[in-house]
């Protein structure tokens, strides 16, 4: 079983851990900041959508970008609402032996990054246009690669991930792949509704619930029953496990 999520805009170093790895598609990353070095400040701003103040800051570490130093797990680089409540600092070793195995993180610079895999803090979202002549689309730069590379590692993706990213790897399911897409939404007017914060706080206490109850089998993520979720047999199929918050 693999873990599919996506990665957060914001990051930090912290180098209180050390990586495990360089990422797998290091090659890829290079190619990527080598096209990002040579752009000026306002094509990377119109290529990250973002303020000043973020631009600046990227801008700047685009300059002084090393691939191979100051690396900070990837698990412990990202930010976001999600990674907060997955928790890694708080997880237990042999938990954290779970998600090294079974969590893979997509993203837009890096391809597929393994949890305790090396990186730098960067800005690149999947759907980004970089308006490149031979580069322009990151959809069409990665293809079929990280897909290939998950569905190499487990025919059975448990999909926790945006559809941004999620879609690099959904475009090219096979019949043998068994790929489950975890929705978490609340009953709305006889609808279910997903909302934004709440979807990225629960893909991020399914990861810690998966670890923290070591969970092989994926009938048994419709356990799940933290943040006031509850699985919806009658509005789930094969393909997704609906969760529906009380």
């Amino acid at each position: 079983m693999r873990i599919i999520v996506s990665p957060a805009k914001k990051m930090k170093e912290d180098m209180d851990l050390e990586y495990n790895n360089l990422p797998q598609f290091i090659s890829e990353a290079e190619k990527l900041l080598s096209f990002l070095k040579k752009q000026d400040y306002d094509k990377l701003k119109s290529i990250w959508k973002c303020s000043d103040k973020i631009a600046t800051l990227n801008h700047q570490r685009i300059q002084s970008m090393d691939l191979y130093k100051k690396l900070t797990p990837a698990i412990l680089a990202y930010e976001g609402i999600q990674y907060k409540y997955m928790a890694p600092g708080v997880l237990e070793n042999k938990e954290l032996d779970f998600i090294e195995k079974h969590l893979r993180i997509l993203s837009g610079f890096y391809g597929v990054l393994r949890p305790f895999d090396g990186v730098v803090p960067y800005r690149l979202e999947m759907q980004a246009k970089l308006g490149g002549e031979h580069l322009n689309s990151l959809y069409d730069f990665w293809r079929k690669k990280l897909a290939n590379q998950l569905f190499s590692e487990s025919n059975c993706i448990v999909n926790l991930a945006s559809k941004e990213y999620s879609k690099c790897i959904s475009e090219y399911l096979t019949k043998d792949i068994n790929f489950v897409t975890c929705v978490f939404g609340e009953m709305v007017n006889g609808k279910v509704k997903e909302k934004g914060t709440q979807v990225k706080m629960a893909r991020g206490e399914m990861v810690r619930f998966m670890a923290q109850n070591h969970i092989e089998n994926i009938d048994k993520i419709k356990q799940f029953n933290r943040l006031g979720y509850s699985f919806a047999k009658e509005l789930s199929d094969e393909s997704n496990f609906v969760f529906i918050k009380s």
